[in-house]
């Protein structure tokens, strides 16, 4: 097989550049070695591989991190020092961040993040937890704003299309917040990321129906991800180094001294955030395993 990577015109500007060549195996060899990437290509890019190159092209941004907490899942608040509680809250697995090793960067992380700390998380559950105890009352109006918002969006009747909004987002982030990186990208996406995210407001949608909308839970997603695309391109723009998934090419150097920590980030607007950080556990909490020390990958 062969891969054609033609030049982009910039960091992050690799749409439609690069190729997988695989029509010089021969129908038969891909029939029978390849069928599984035969058919997929088929289907989502409408591609014959017998006779054309396959596109690709990274399909999504990886979430590394998630709610704060501590070790036994109990979601906290404070940015600074060891957090307030929510009571009742909590988070585990890949939508938690428990600062055991940064911010869940490998598959390996996400492993213990759940499996460790979904037991740990279980047995705080039946160490406060008791069976049969009264729930207390829902306050006045509960659920409300949630009903609303799906109301909202489900009656929406603007111009702009879920799917145009949602590809737009996608080509600003691929654009300026792939994984090479300057600071000149980031700020460039920041403000056209904002007035994508303001444009949401325009949506529309053509199923108004309660069964089986699938306008309805797209349109949804969109927001969600319109808000998490905010917060990762702004926390992005934010850290000047190299670290993980960002190689900041204006910032090529790993920097412990001034960003081993936790960025924290509260999406209040269309291009409007607010960050701060959270320190980094470096420390077991028990004398019986030591604590490693970060280092820099070197590959």
């Amino acid at each position: 097989m062969t891969i054609e990577i033609r030049e982009g015109r910039g960091v992050g500007e690799l749409k439609d550049h690069i190729h997988l060549h695989l029509e010089h195996l021969g129908p038969a060899v891909i029939k029978e070695r390849l069928p599984g990437i035969q058919e997929t290509v088929r289907i989502f890019s409408n591609v014959d591989v017998t006779r054309e190159p396959i596109p690709v092209l990274p399909t999504v941004h990886y979430n590394m991190g998630g709610v704060p907490c501590n070790v036994n899942g109990d979601v906290i608040t404070r940015a600074r020092g060891s957090g307030t509680v929510v009571p009742g809250l909590m988070a585990v697995g890949e939508a938690a961040c428990v600062s055991v090793h940064g911010a869940n960067r490998l598959g390996s992380n996400s492993l213990l993040d759940l499996v460790i700390f979904g037991r740990e998380a279980a047995r705080h559950c039946a160490s406060t937890l008791k069976p049969g105890a009264a729930l207390k009352p829902l306050a006045r109006g509960a659920g409300d704003e949630a009903v609303a918002r799906v109301e909202r969006l489900r009656n929406a009747t603007g111009a702009r299309p879920t799917a145009q909004i949602r590809l737009e987002m996608q080509q600003i982030m691929q654009a300026h917040a792939a994984v090479f990186r300057t600071g000149e990208t980031l700020a460039a996406g920041c403000h056209k990321l904002a007035a994508c995210f303001e444009s949401f407001s325009d949506v529309g949608l053509s199923d108004r129906g309660m069964v089986w909308n699938t306008d309805l839970i797209e349109t949804l997603e969109l927001e969600n991800l319109l808000g998490q695309a905010t917060a990762t391109i702004h926390s992005a723009a934010d850290r000047q180094e190299s670290r993980g998934a960002q190689a900041r090419e204006d910032f090529p150097e790993r920097d412990d001294r001034n960003w081993l920590k936790h960025s924290l980030c509260w999406v209040e607007a269309p291009g409007k955030v607010r960050l701060d950080y959270r320190p980094v556990q470096l420390h077991t909490l028990t004398d019986e395993v030591e604590s490693v020390a970060p280092k820099a990958r070197t590959y």
